[in-house]
């Protein structure tokens, strides 16, 4: 129903990076395409930014806050051990009372809560729903580190999703079909150092850059291609790929082993970098407000993360 994302006010390029980073702007758009990416200040947590990506959906879906009986935020990030940071949008945002938890599946977490809230909607217990991928990565990266700290930005976006009655054929609106996938054999690739079970300490994200990416090359063509299926479709159905936004040379080898032309697929990695479970929906909200994805378009949302966990969306917007 709609689209709404924020973006902390600080910007870094990779330039400003270079002065304190053993790293150059040459370096990093050749192995990434990142040149800027959004730093949290002081007073911007994971749920501030959300409430304010949730008031823009709101306000694109023609909504209110309290319209909304259902939130569920994606994140890696919590402003809080516990509670769950959805508590906290949901104070900001001034409602009262609805169901509202977080879910944790790092930079697939928000194919993961949209699939959740899906299966909640068509459960028929509730009627409309906040689905946020947010993140303030900067708070666990490790400045000394120049293989990840480059890599990674702040952001939230989110979507406003309704139960509608429907026929439920591929030309109907909504959530068409979801297929998620997790590996925890494969751990130690991607992952933080810390936890209050183990250190008792957040800990810093530590990541073996070669294996990540040629896992997430062959798991998002695969889980893309089986999302299609499950819903009748196939890859020249696809107006739009909505993918996470972790490096452009992913984005790139994906397309081509689906046979997708670059054109098709939204990249904002260049100016957010990384933003981990926000990087699809911000992406998302990007392109439906500068007009590309138009009602009635097919779009695959996809997106792998530490875990590994992945998944994908077909969506008729």
């Amino acid at each position: 129903m709609g689209t709404g994302s924020a973006l902390p006010v600080h910007r870094v390029s990779n330039a400003e990076l270079a002065e304190t980073v053993d790293t150059t702007d040459e370096w990093i758009v050749e192995r990434t395409g990142i040149r800027f990416r959004h730093i949290a200040g002081p007073d911007e947590t994971t749920a501030t930014l959300a409430a304010d990506a949730c008031k823009a959906a709101l306000t694109a879906a023609g909504l209110s806050a309290q319209d909304i009986d259902l939130i569920v935020l994606a994140t890696a990030t919590p402003d809080q051990t516990f509670p769950a940071s959805a508590t906290k949008v949901q104070a900001l945002l001034g409602i009262d009372d609805c169901v509202a938890f977080d879910v944790a599946a790092v930079c697939s977490g928000f194919l993961y809560a949209v699939q959740v809230v899906d299966a909640m909607l068509r459960g028929g217990s509730y009627k409309r729903a906040l689905v946020i991928g947010a993140e303030t990565f900067s708070r666990i990266l490790d400045w000394e580190d120049r293989t990840t700290c480059v890599l990674f930005g702040d952001g939230a976006g989110a979507i406003v999703l309704e139960a509608q009655e429907s026929d439920g054929g591929a030309d109907s609106r909504g959530i068409l079909a979801t297929k998620l996938h997790a590996d925890g054999r494969h751990n130690g690739l991607l992952y933080v150092d810390g936890g209050p079970s183990t250190t008792g300490t957040v800990g810093k994200v530590r990541m073996k850059g070669r294996e990540v990416f040629r896992h997430a090359v062959v798991n998002l063509a695969t889980v893309m291609t089986e999302s299609l299926a499950i819903a009748g479709l196939d890859a020249a159905d696809v107006d739009w790929v909505v993918p996470h936004q972790a490096n452009a040379r992913i984005l790139d080898a994906t397309a081509r082993k689906l046979g997708l032309p670059p054109e098709k697929v939204i990249v904002t990695v260049d100016r957010h970098a990384n933003t981990s479970a926000a990087s699809v929906p911000l992406a998302l909200d990007v392109a439906v407000r500068d007009g590309r994805i138009k009602p009635g378009q097919l779009l695959v949302l996809e997106a792998m993360g530490g875990g590994f966990t992945w998944g994908a969306a077909i969506v008729r917007f």
